[in-house]
């Protein structure tokens, strides 16, 4: 099967398109399923990246007490305050909540952040089975699908799948991919022609497989994307780009370009170390922008 290089042109040509008569419904609405007590910064990281890559409106959809935390803490996004039955623990009720609910958004990004007690991984893999929207998998929610077996037989909805190396090993039962672009495009190209989603394997020339097998590479390897809680601004770009109303390999493939050049541009304007994962949100528009072929391209 194909392998391709995500290239500047292949880019510009699937971005949303940004008319000029639109209103916010035009570009999407993201629901983030995201956040505890102690990853509280993770349903922010992923809000932000959402948000900064394009979707007109974001949800955070965290327990009471992680979201009356972050209230205000970025007053353009909207809340989901999920009942609890313990602090930081979504009850049975608030897990059913998203399930209704989440068909009145256009993408859903589920994981970053969410904790990894066994019952919040037990019903994040039982709404990953019910969610009907495109949807992002990210962190715990790639750990709670981990803990399941062949999981991939009761999802209906389309999933984009961003596991890093160690996530991506916990999903296969096996040891993580050897550190070689060869190898890593071989194990995630047979993983999702398995589970017949498309996969997002991050880490250096991140790589994105489709459920065909076709391969997508990024050229961009820089140390300034490794930084906590990059990969949480990556799932938010991808949704909002499924929200935009992208393919979800378009999505994957357009997100892994439009992350890699905002971690170019940090690197080039703050250095090769201490780039924080807001600073890459910060500059996905200018990103954007280059990809799109206007200014700084």
């Amino acid at each position: 099967m194909p392998e391709h290089v995500i290239r500047q042109r292949w880019v510009s040509q699937h971005l949303p398109a940004r008319p000029e008569r639109a209103h916010k419904g035009t570009f999407g609405r993201v629901l983030a399923i995201a956040g505890s007590l102690d990853y509280a910064g993770a349903a922010v990281l992923c809000g932000l990246g959402a948000a900064r890559a394009g979707a007109g409106l974001v949800c955070l959809a965290t327990p009471e007490s992680v979201g009356l935390r972050l209230l205000g803490e970025v007053p353009e996004f909207i809340s989901m305050l999920l009942p609890e039955e313990a602090p930081g623990l979504t009850a049975p009720g608030g897990w059913r909540r998203l399930a209704s609910e989440s068909a009145r958004y256009d993408a859903a990004v589920i994981g970053p952040g969410l904790g990894r007690q066994p019952s919040i991984l037990r019903r994040t893999r039982n709404l990953i089975s019910e969610i009907r929207i495109p949807t992002v998998v990210d962190a715990d929610g790639l750990n709670a699908l981990a803990d399941g077996a062949r999981w991939w037989r009761t999802v209906t909805a389309p999933l984009v799948l961003t596991p890093h190396p160690g996530e991506f090993g916990r999903l296969t039962k096996s040891d993580p991919p050897a550190d070689d672009d060869a190898a890593r495009a071989a194990a995630v190209r047979q993983a999702a022609l398995r589970w017949g989603q498309v996969v997002v394997l991050k880490g250096a020339h991140t790589v994105v497989a489709l459920p065909d097998g076709e391969l997508l590479r990024s050229e961009i390897a820089t140390p300034a994307l490794s930084t906590a809680g990059s990969g949480d601004v990556l799932a938010g770009v991808i949704a909002a780009f499924l929200a935009g109303g992208l393919q979800p390999g378009d999505a994957a493939a357009c997100g892994v370009a439009v992350h890699g050049a905002a971690g170019v541009l940090a690197e080039d304007r703050i250095g090769r170390a201490g780039v924080m994962a807001r600073d890459i949100a910060a500059l996905l528009p200018e990103a954007i922008e280059q990809l799109r072929g206007g200014r700084g391209s």
